[in-house]
């Protein structure tokens, strides 16, 4: 990237430095930090709608909804993380190419189950081998977003099932005095405040999963725990103009100070958010706050 980077071997160490970290390979582990967050930006919403959708089915009065709901609270939370990743990528992706084979390839003969291996045709493989690599890598973030909003939907749904719960019946009893439908009260009275009550569980759920995302390195997903593992590794010249001894110590040092960083300002961002959310409630941060302004 500078000018002087032409002949590394030459260079004092600042600029050796200067010139190591902006090389090709360490743009990937920048980019790779834009991957975190593009992770966290689709995962947070769509695991607060299964989370949402799971809470909402278990409080039905409808029998199989509730126990479809609170099946999958019990089942993803009583899970493994781990297991839960590793298993539930491998058994999607064959998944979808089992079905497009079946309707791709319907003269196929021979078995999908080999022993140990899972065979399909190549035209239902997905994504195709002769597609290009950006597609690839699509494909895996997309099953892994996928995987993050299930399971922490199933935590997501717990703590709204809570919150919910935890909204004062009185109201909902005086809506429906006032003839409000049950899906009116559902939507006016009940959601609009139980985020008040599900907000710290779900502070601490938005935590679990900033320090989840390094999962992301098991689903094949090229983060930034990838990317520290393979340039901190020891080079030598023989591969490379930058080399170097083993430096992963100080590449999951600088992972460190990164996560405690985000962690830190999530923490300012959600308190902020909880002082106007508790602003003029009935609770007891409402009622600290209304004493604090007389």
């Amino acid at each position: 990237m500078f000018s002087f980077c032409t002949d590394p071997s030459i260079l004092p160490d600042w600029q050796w430095m200067a010139c190591y970290l902006t090389t090709g390979k360490h743009m990937s582990i920048y980019w790779s930090v834009l991957t975190v967050f593009l992770l966290l930006a689709i995962t947070a919403p769509t695991a607060l709608a299964f989370g949402f959708a799971g809470a909402s089915a278990a409080r039905s009065r409808i029998a199989p909804v509730s126990w479809l709901g609170r099946g999958y609270i019990a089942i993803v939370r009583g899970v493994p993380d781990i297991a839960f990743f590793l298993f539930f990528v491998i058994a999607l992706d064959q998944a979808i190419e089992y079905l497009r084979h079946r309707a791709i390839c319907p003269d196929w003969t021979e078995p999908v189950r080999q022993g140990n291996d899972f065979v399909v045709c190549a035209a239902a493989k997905m994504p195709l081998g002769n597609a290009p690599q950006w597609i690839h890598e699509t494909y895996g973030f997309g099953l892994a977003v996928l995987t993050f909003a299930i399971v922490f939907g199933a935590f997501a749904a717990n703590v709204l099932f809570g919150a919910m719960r935890a909204v004062p019946k009185a109201q909902l009893e005086t809506a429906e005095a006032y003839g409000m439908t049950p899906r009116q009260t559902f939507w006016r009275v009940m959601v609009p405040q139980m985020w008040v009550y599900a907000l710290p569980g779900l502070s601490n759920l938005w935590m679990v999963l900033i320090k989840a995302t390094p999962l992301l390195f098991l689903l094949g997903v090229e983060d930034i725990v990838y990317w520290a593992r393979e340039l901190g590794g020891t080079k030598t010249s023989r591969f490379t103009e930058y080399p170097h001894g083993d430096w992963r110590m100080w590449y999951f040092l600088a992972l460190l100070v990164f996560y405690l960083m985000f962690t830190r300002v999530s923490e300012i961002v959600l308190d902020r958010l909880m002082v106007r959310l508790t602003r003029g409630q009935a609770t007891t941060g409402g009622e600290a706050q209304r004493k604090a302004a007389t």
